[in-house]
């Protein structure tokens, strides 16, 4: 069976594909599983591209600094239950669309990160930089996907019931606790 996002060769580059010598040294071990986790689920999913809900439901399953930001209790499992529920219903309606911002044309025939997921991805690890890090980490993901109000994950975390500014909030009262991370990994 062919997947629906098919591996891309040297020869086809694509903007919104993660260049994976680059990249690879700019991603902590725990954010490259996050996207590796990601494109499976987009895959299982027959999305064409990964968005920011993908990014979010495997930095849950795979970060425990993301998940730690969010608490325990009923909003992290309403959280985790619209972000099952995408698989067998919820997010059928994204199915064949791209997720964009509007602000810039969208390029259609390329496969990997929606445009969202792409510059998601961006400012994480720009994020990181600013922060004196190396590499970027699953928190500075996490802060970059709640940034754009029409992200899919941020549409999931209204739902939930997840106030996006209070989680910036929460992002940014812990940065000190991620700082230090990226040499204790």
């Amino acid at each position: 069976m062919q997947p629906r996002i098919p591996r891309q060769s040297a020869q086809e580059p694509d903007r919104r594909l993660p260049d994976a010598a680059a990249d690879d040294a700019r991603l902590s071990d725990e954010l490259a599983a996050v996207v590796s986790g990601a494109r499976r689920r987009a895959v299982r999913d027959g999305d064409r591209q990964i968005d920011t809900a993908h990014l979010l439901h495997s930095l849950l399953e795979h970060d425990p600094d993301v998940y730690a930001v969010f608490g325990d209790g009923p909003q992290i499992a309403r959280l985790l239950g619209y972000l099952v529920q995408r698989t067998i219903g919820y997010g059928l309606r994204w199915q064949g669309t791209v997720e964009d911002s509007g602000a810039v044309p969208v390029v259609m025939a390329g496969e990997g990160f929606s445009p969202l997921a792409a510059s998601a991805m961006e400012h994480a690890r720009r994020r990181a930089a600013v922060r004196g890090a190396g590499q970027a980490r699953g928190i500075d993901l996490l802060a970059a996907i709640v940034l754009d109000p029409r992200a899919r994950a941020v549409e999931v975390l209204d739902r939930a019931g997840v106030d996006t500014n209070a989680l910036r909030a929460r992002i940014d009262d812990h940065r000190d606790e991620y700082v230090g991370g990226d040499t204790a990994r």
